[in-house]
């Protein structure tokens, strides 16, 4: 008799979903692959808790976001600091926060400091803490983002940007498992777990003398990459119908359906800002859309396109042998202040080949923004571009 009625249940159950199909399918809007659900992991709902506003939403549902969600359960457990990698906007302070709650750090403090964000001038105070008096300014005590952090675990998103100076005193505190604050002589012990990311590839970044290598080995005890979302086409339509959602409450509008030319156009677009992107894309659609049905005339995709893989570069190909010839030339001339001329050369050439557009031109050198920026600034060519 229990296994009868069981049976009844699960045809019922069969039965309420196949009308539930039936009432959808006719339009043939949504594909299977739109419509299953899938958990999104997600920020928490009071702004001051991000430190960016960058994705706020992730998924593991592509094959390498599996392996990433798998590598993170085996890493979480421990106290190894761990290296967050990918580009901005995959959910790397997501991950940071999923480590920490699978931690045993997860009823301890979370703090998020994004290093790109801070004045080379105040950054030592900022993560270490002040004395009374120890600067202009300094009224009282104040303890660091480090001592803020204590029982819990610290990310530092953005540790690529921070400066070689700051980079040795960070080694330092990892070293020594305690920092001083500025103004005093007082050792102060320290239990964090850190958790740094980066949008920059700290290997190039060490080859080329902007990183400490020692540094390097130091972060990267348990890396975690995360694929840019072109390549985990999967996670586009669990994060879509999250975005749909999300914003269709807000609007206190029904969640409308995205016709197949929409899905399509959603999978083939390379999502130069990754989920971000995504996110933007999906709410303009809702602002735009006649509310039942978005279409591709209601998605707007940024302009920006991602730079084109470089060739393989040739040992006696006719661009290096002139580059080689150049710089020859200029150590034969004896040009005072050479690698500055040089520099400057290179970031001209770079920013005027992409067009005037600071991302871009960071991508082509592989350095981060914020150094692109303090780099053009320097030698005034967005001023001189500009005029």
């Amino acid at each position: 008799m229990v296994i009868l009625i069981r049976i009844c249940k699960l045809r019922a159950i069969w039965i309420c979903a196949s009308i539930l199909c039936r009432s959808i399918a006719p339009a043939r809007i949504l594909g299977r692959f739109f419509l299953r659900a899938t958990a999104v992991l997600t920020l928490p709902n009071s702004p001051e808790h991000a430190i960016s506003i960058r994705a706020k939403a992730l998924t593991f549902e592509a094959p390498q976001s599996r392996i990433l969600r798998e590598r993170v359960r085996l890493v979480a457990p421990s106290d190894a600091t761990v290296l967050i990698t990918g580009e901005s906007g995959t959910g790397k302070e997501l991950i940071a926060r999923l480590v920490h709650t699978l931690s045993e750090r997860k009823d301890g403090p979370f703090v998020a400091v994004n290093c790109g964000a801070l004045s080379e001038n105040l950054i030592e105070s900022e993560l270490f803490g002040h004395e009374k008096g120890a600067f202009t300014g300094a009224a009282g005590e104040r303890a660091g983002w480090f001592e803020a952090a204590d029982g819990g675990s610290l990310f530092l998103d953005e540790v690529g940007d921070l400066p070689l100076s700051m980079q040795v005193k960070l080694l330092r505190v990892l070293q020594e498992r305690e920092v001083v604050r500025v103004g005093s002589r007082q050792p102060r012990r320290i239990n964090v777990r850190l958790v740094a990311a980066t949008n920059v590839d700290l290997q190039a970044a060490v080859r080329a003398g902007r990183f400490r290598e020692d540094l390097y080995y130091r972060l990267n005890v348990a890396p975690l990459a995360i694929a840019p979302l072109r390549e985990r086409s999967e996670d586009i339509p669990v994060l879509t119908r999250h975005f749909l959602a999300l914003y269709a409450g807000k609007l206190r509008i029904g969640v409308p359906v995205l016709t197949d030319a929409a899905q399509a156009r959603l999978l083939a677009h390379p999502w130069p800002g990754n989920i971000r992107e995504l996110e933007n894309v999906i709410h303009y659609a809702l602002l735009v859309s006649s509310g039942e049905r978005i279409d591709t005339g209601d998605l707007h995709f940024t302009s920006l396109a991602l730079p084109a893989p470089a060739a393989a570069p040739q040992p006696q190909a006719a661009g290096v042998a002139t580059l080689e010839a150049a710089l020859l030339a200029l150590c034969e001339q004896g040009h005072p202040d050479l690698w500055l001329h040089i520099e400057e050369t290179v970031y001209r050439v770079a920013y005027a080949f992409c067009e005037g557009n600071t991302v871009q031109t960071s991508r082509l050198l592989n350095l981060s923004r914020n150094i692109v920026r303090a780099r053009l600034a320097q030698f005034d060519v967005r001023r001189e571009t500009a005029a």
